[in-house]
């Protein structure tokens, strides 16, 4: 990976200096944040809450106005999303060539788990990432104080920039109103989190000052914002291990819209941590196969006996159509459309029949306008879980069983489930499919389900494609189902 070396490079979170030096805007700033050298009276505050209510209305209006304009012109085309920039953390690489070069050959980045003493844990594995820098990404300073999962997300975000050839000099000419991030995380900062509640057993005087701030699961997004001085959409959704779709598709959204022409989105979560771990062996849900981690993870094997938990960060960097091509960008697949919805059943469990995960495909292929047969290849979501592989399994065969050419296939077979991260990642491997030609393998498929077609499924080894369309799943804990849709540029 190329090192940083645009403004970008290093994160020092000093306000943009443009907004330092105005200031009307410093006197705005002043005043809402009850400056001591600004005093009003009585008499000033009824003017000026006068005069904003003016501004408030002619606001209103105007944009009334503009609404009424809108109406009687004709519908303008719809803007089309594309992806120009990737960028990844994972236990299989840390960009997307080297990470989906080893997904092709059936690597495993799931290991014993180093970073802390789990021997006493009846789950020892993980897919760990063991070597990870964040040299000529992020300050070290602040790499020091960071959580993980913040850490995950700076680096993939700025690799996606990098990754997209977003330059100092390309950004410059960039509108920053109209550059957004929005990047999830499941979990967010539990390490910091955690960490205070050991200092607070002792004294809160021993608390970290920025545990709330780098705990929470927006900050992620707001600090890369400040760095880049991107004043677009910015903001973070945390719903469980389908996080990154939505954040993913509500990125697109804001684009087809007209609210951006740029944006950074995905996921990241760094829950390898002893209460991280702990709290998925409480609720039975990982595998205990500790005795060869890179076969613990099997989706759709008939011996799977749960999910293997993983750690990362995955980023898109989504662009308009036009916008990227008037730069000359490269690029590398276009976002049709997606969907989420709500099984409304279970904390945990699936729905039995699948059906708030058929809505959910069906609602994906409605917005990207396309039928079913063109779909023929799925990114599942597949946990290696004994209730939840078989129910996705089933809707995939409702809405396609059909196409001979479908292929399905779980990057979870070789790098765990990534959780909030878990929908970026796999967005990025069905990028690189469709660009490569290439689906990866499902390793660990020794003994299918009952029920289980493996025609359907890709085998042991990768397997040639030419990708029409494709689709990634993703569902999380609280019945949130997402579904997003990627296709070949033309």
């Amino acid at each position: 990976m190329v090192a940083a070396s645009s403004c970008y490079a290093y994160l020092d979170f000093r306000p943009c200096n443009h907004y330092n030096n105005n200031n009307n805007n410093n006197i705005a700033l002043s005043s809402l944040f009850g400056s001591n050298s600004i005093s009003l009276n009585q008499n000033q505050s009824r003017l000026n809450r006068a005069t904003n209510s003016g501004r408030a209305m002619a606001i209103a209006m105007n944009m009334e106005n503009e609404a009424m304009v809108s109406k009687n012109n004709p519908p303008m085309e719809k803007r089309r999303v594309v992806v120009t920039g990737m960028g990844v953390e994972t236990s299989l690489g840390h960009d997307p060539h080297t990470f989906y070069e080893n997904l092709l050959q059936g690597n495993s980045g799931i290991s014993h788990i180093e970073d802390f003493d789990c021997s006493d844990f009846p789950t020892r594995i993980a897919g760990e990432i063991k070597s990870f820098s964040t040299e000529g990404w992020v300050a070290p300073k602040l790499s020091r104080r960071m959580d993980k999962f913040m850490l995950y997300l700076l680096t993939a975000g700025k690799k996606a920039l990098a990754d997209g050839g977003v330059t100092e000099q390309v950004m410059a000419e960039f509108d920053k109103a109209k550059c957004g991030v929005l990047i999830g995380s499941a979990l967010g900062g539990m390490k910091v989190f955690h960490e205070a509640i050991q200092a607070l057993k002792i004294s809160y005087k021993k608390m970290n000052p920025f545990c709330v701030p780098l705990a929470t699961t927006n900050m992620g997004s707001a600090m890369l914002a400040v760095d880049l001085g991107w004043m677009g959409p910015n903001y973070s959704i945390s719903s469980a291990c389908a996080t990154s779709n939505f954040c993913i598709l509500n990125s697109a959204n804001h684009i087809i819209k007209g609210e951006a022409d740029v944006m950074l989105c995905g996921g990241s979560d760094a829950a390898i941590i002893p209460i991280g771990l702990a709290g998925f062996v409480a609720v039975r849900a990982l595998s205990q196969r500790n005795n060869d981690p890179a076969k613990a993870s099997r989706p759709w094997d008939c011996n799977r006996d749960g999910f293997v938990i993983g750690e990362g960060a995955g980023v898109l960097l989504l662009e308009e159509l036009e916008h990227a091509k008037k730069r000359g960008a490269t690029i590398y697949a276009e976002f049709l459309g997606g969907s989420f919805t709500c099984d409304a059943y279970h904390m945990t469990e699936p729905h039995p029949d699948g059906a708030g995960v058929i809505i959910c495909i069906e609602r994906a292929l409605a917005h990207a306008g396309i039928p079913k047969e063109q779909i023929n290849y799925v990114n599942a979501h597949a946990t290696s879980t004994p209730a939840g592989d078989l129910k996705e399994y089933k809707a995939l065969v409702h809405c396609f069983g059909q196409n001979p050419e479908l292929k399905v296939n779980s990057t979870k077979s070789m790098i765990g489930h990534l959780l909030g991260a878990a929908g970026a990642v796999e967005a990025v491997a069905t990028v690189q499919a469709i660009r490569t030609g290439w689906v990866h393998p499902n390793i660990n498929l020794d003994n299918p389900e009952n029920g289980v077609d493996t025609k359907l499924l890709v085998g042991s080894k990768k397997e040639r494609l030419n990708i029409k369309a494709a689709l990634s799943n993703s569902f999380g804990f609280g019945g949130h189902n997402s579904s997003i849709i990627f296709a070949p540029y033309k």
